[in-house]
């Protein structure tokens, strides 16, 4: 028997809860008369804690609201809900939705939230089946006050998904569930594969426990965040790259202010130094956004130092292996609303291309900007490469006497034209060349010494 996956609703597809939303949209249509007691509050705290039984004793209570009132009343409220609330859902988990139906498998909806307010959100995110709580109802079809079936949470989550399994022949053990609760636990336990998603802290234990995957939909896969205070670990490292931390450097940083607020965007940068990290490190903090690098695959290969950038949002690059798959990631982000960044160059040039000031790359920034239609902000760095430059195998922090000037420039989007991959590719590289100082525009014939700086332990290539 083939398997599905189950997806819990609140806190786990969802950022935060659908209460406040139903709620709304029954108040806007004189459905309910006024909010619960103690109703916002609760809400409040579901959102930062997760379930707790005084909010389970709420969705309890919702019986009593519905009780006389014709079934059928309260479809338009859930439309107008699902418009809002799908809104709220995590880009990653509609991406993992689309996986999962690629795959074949059958993808359903498990919340406690009742189904004739749910039902229509579920249709309209692309679920095939909604298990949720059913209200009772009489000959009228007007509500009656009880609960027909499991009360759809917890062990009766469980007994509901059993009894959608058996009818529609799902093998559990193949099976995947996804949630943020501890108090789906038993669910979790009774497929092959469990994920906790956004973790209530208890679950969060629990899972570490059973060592099942901890995964949150608001970022990329493979993205770590913070246990309990869902920091993305990202920003702890961005702020131990704080310039403060390199005195042996001055930064020189402008034009952060064109990388967008909120939305896809592309970072094309340039590529001097194995310190462009310490710099760009600098640019993303003060941005505020977080930054989805694509490296290549040896970094990633580092035991230990690999896991670390992928945790902190690093895409492995495999150009042996043609890189489709690092290219396939980078849409995703893109798709999910994030920042990707890129160095066309590929890797730090060598010998006299070191000193080119016509700059050269290769299309991926391109190709993906015409995919996504993300803007593609270029970043100009100049000046890393006389903190660590190619030919020393560690950066020189000693220099505080007189440190060099670390320059950061990031420039306006780049006006493409979408036809031309290559011919966009140069746009993109003269509009970085731009952003660099007079002296980078500059051609020279490098001296030999220099040219051993571009090559690493400094010996030039042996030529036959």
């Amino acid at each position: 028997m083939p398997g599905a996956a189950f997806f819990d609703l609140d806190r786990t597809i969802l950022r935060g809860g659908t209460g406040p939303h139903l709620s709304q949209a029954m108040l806007d249509l004189g459905l309910v008369p006024r909010e619960l007691p103690g109703q916002k509050a609760l809400f409040t705290i579901f959102d930062v804690l997760g379930e707790t039984l005084p909010s389970i004793a709420l969705a309890r209570q919702a019986t009593v609201v519905a009780r006389g009132k014709d079934a059928t009343s309260f479809d338009q409220a859930a439309l107008n809900a699902a418009e809002v609330i799908a809104e709220l859902i995590h880009p990653f988990a509609l991406a993992l939705i689309e996986q999962h139906h690629a795959e074949g498998r059958r993808v359903v909806m498990a919340t406690t939230t009742p189904k004739h307010l749910i039902a229509p959100l579920a249709d309209r995110l692309g679920f095939d089946d909604v298990i949720a709580t059913r209200y009772g109802t009489r000959e009228d079809g007007r509500f009656d006050g009880s609960i027909r079936g499991p009360f759809v949470w917890s062990t009766g989550k469980l007994a509901a998904v059993r009894h959608y399994a058996e009818r529609h022949d799902i093998d559990l053990a193949e099976s995947f569930a996804y949630s943020d609760s501890i108090y789906d636990v038993p669910l979790l336990e009774a497929v092959g594969r469990p994920a906790a998603v956004n973790p209530d802290p208890r679950l969060t234990l629990y899972a570490v426990a059973r060592r099942w995957p901890i995964v949150h939909f608001d970022v990329s896969p493979g993205v770590l965040k913070v246990p309990v205070v869902g920091v993305e670990l990202q920003r702890l490292a961005l702020e131990a790259l704080r310039s403060t931390f390199f005195p042996a450097a001055r930064f020189d940083i402008a034009g952060v202010e064109n990388i967008p607020r909120h939305g896809p965007a592309i970072l094309a940068v340039n590529h001097r130094s194995y310190f462009d990290l310490v710099a760009m490190a600098q640019v993303v903090r003060q941005s505020g956004r977080s930054v989805r690098f694509l490296g290549k695959k040896e970094l990633f290969d580092v035991p230990v130092l690999g896991s670390l950038f992928t945790a902190i949002g690093g895409i492995r690059v495999d150009r042996g292996g043609g890189g489709l798959e690092s290219y396939d990631m980078a849409a995703l982000a893109l798709e999910g609303g994030e920042v990707v960044g890129v160095t066309p160059q590929g890797t730090i040039p060598r010998g006299e291309a070191f000193f080119d000031p016509v700059l050269r790359g290769k299309t991926g920034a391109a190709r993906l900007a015409a995919l996504s239609g993300a803007p593609v902000i270029p970043v100009g760095l100049w000046g890393t490469e006389k903190v660590w430059p190619r030919s020393s195998s560690m950066p020189n922090l000693l220099r505080l006497w007189d440190p060099p000037t670390v320059r950061v420039r990031v420039g306006e989007p780049v006006e493409l034209k979408y036809r031309s991959a290559t011919a966009d590719t140069k746009r993109i590289m003269a509009a970085i060349a731009g952003l660099l100082p007079e002296e980078a525009r500059t051609r020279h014939t490098p001296t030999e010494t220099e040219l051993r700086t571009t090559y690493p332990g400094g010996s030039l290539p042996s030529h036959p």
